[in-house]
């Protein structure tokens, strides 16, 4: 993986150069970086997929539904940790473990 150190000519980059592109750039952490898609999967989604993806739309319903003072618990929580780095990806990653397997 590749590691852009922005300059006043580019400040950020994020996204694929089209769509049909297998580059992509993120950033993560206030850093960016530059990806490739290889093999990427064409097929159908099996079972397994679509539970797991149907498991990801239940916790991202639970995040947002969460009430100011469950957000202001977590944030507390967050806090005492050092596994995450954002506050979004901790509150996702408690709400998907409510989920189970």
């Amino acid at each position: 993986m590749s590691k852009i150190v922005p300059v006043d000519l580019v400040e950020s980059m994020s996204g694929s150069l089209c769509s049909h592109s297998p580059f992509y750039f993120f950033r993560k952490n206030g850093r960016t970086f530059s990806a490739r898609i290889c093999n990427p999967y064409k097929g159908e989604p099996t079972a397994n997929q679509t539970a797991q993806r149907a498991k990801f739309s239940q916790a991202r319903a639970a995040v947002k539904a969460l009430t100011p003072e469950q957000k202001a618990a977590y944030a507390e929580a967050f806090k005492n940790q050092r596994k995450f780095a954002t506050l979004q990806g901790y509150i996702f990653a408690m709400e998907y473990a409510k989920l189970g397997d």
